[in-house]
């Protein structure tokens, strides 16, 4: 099973041509950490570097924004009309409360978002910092979260979008500025037959209550997408299902660094097939820390210190490993060097 998983998440086998066909296949990339949605890319494409995924937010072909579990990904442009009208308005009446903790009731939320809007439409695209100056001076307020959770909402209501860079920073801009008019609304069983279809793509073996924590939406509507393509799948004798005619598992990749809040760690409900018993220490408070991979299981975490990588291993690894992960190590300096990863 990890090995097929492996093979569906483009980490094993051939790898993608470049950002957007990891894009395509996985979807939605956890976007939260802009060095973690770089590395996952890294991970699965050969010789490309920060730079290229940049390049491809300044030209609008990626963009970032509140989707899903309610957390940022990365997505192609031309896939976030029909994801966000089927997944953003299960996210409102928990931002809604949020926004309400922070001190910012239902009329000065409203007030606030459109402060962000008028703000974008007068002066184009602008930083968070922008912003929060914008808000204050009109009586906002922004203080703790309440920052946050204004530009998820005005993302949530699909006004805005995170988009170019500005100074190593993700600006913001208006979905209108960004792609244009809206095409034509995708209805919504066809939304969730995509869904579940792309879905599986990039996380066969899976089952429904998979899909139903990656996208955050209710069983009813994941059993009518798989029901909507039923013809494409393939179920396996422990129930879990894949798409029919997809090509077998490629052999276990070589050892590999894999980023903060790595796609592998964020398809299934379970994530101890590639933990095992080290995932308080990968997952920390809600955090995803960056991992090596070796045999399909987690075998260490790693950070940067001074622009150079630090392995701590969690199990014993051979000479091998230990010498493969220090030519992946070189791997991850030399990509993060050729773009921005500012927040």
């Amino acid at each position: 099973m990890i090995a097929e998983r492996l093979t569906a998440q483009l980490l094993a086998g051939e790898p993608a041509r470049d950002p957007l066909a990891v894009a395509e296949r996985l979807l939605a990339i956890q976007g939260q950490d802009p060095r973690g949605a770089r590395l996952a890319i890294r991970a699965r494409t050969a010789g490309l570097s920060a730079g290229d995924v940049d390049r491809l937010l300044n030209e609008r072909l990626l963009l970032i924004t509140w989707l899903n579990r309610g957390t940022l990904h990365m997505v192609q442009s031309e896939d976030y009309h029909w994801l966000h009208t089927l997944t953003a308005p299960t996210l409102l009446t928990a931002n809604a409360r949020r926004l309400a903790q922070e001190g910012l009731p239902p009329d000065a939320a409203t007030r606030g978002v459109g402060v962000i809007e008028r703000a974008l439409a007068a002066e184009g695209p602008l930083t968070r910092h922008q912003l929060r100056e914008r808000l204050t001076t009109a009586g906002v307020r922004t203080e703790g979260q309440a920052l946050v959770h204004l530009l998820a909402l005005a993302s949530l209501r699909g006004l805005i979008v995170r988009g170019p860079l500005r100074e190593g920073h993700h600006a913001f801009v208006l979905v209108r500025d960004r792609l244009g008019p809206p095409p034509s609304p995708v209805e919504r069983p066809r939304a969730l037959a995509e869904l579940a279809r792309r879905y599986l793509l990039a996380h066969a073996p899976a089952d429904e209550r998979d899909l139903a924590k990656w996208a955050g939406l209710p069983l009813r509507d994941i059993r009518s997408g798989l029901h909507a393509i039923a013809p494409l799948l393939a179920p396996r004798a422990d129930g879990l299902l894949r798409l029919s005619g997809r090509p077998p598992a490629a052999p276990m990749p070589p050892p590999r660094l894999l980023g903060a809040f790595d796609p592998l760690l964020l398809g299934w409900r379970s994530r101890e097939a590639i933990l095992g018993p080290h995932r308080s220490i990968v997952t920390v408070n809600g955090l995803f820390r960056p991992f090596a991979l070796v045999r399909g299981r987690a075998a260490a975490t790693w950070s940067m210190t001074r622009g150079e990588v630090v392995l701590e291993p969690l199990v014993r690894l051979t000479r091998r490993d230990t010498a493969a992960l220090a030519a992946d190590a070189q791997d991850v300096v030399r990509y993060l060097a050729g773009g921005v990863t500012g927040a």
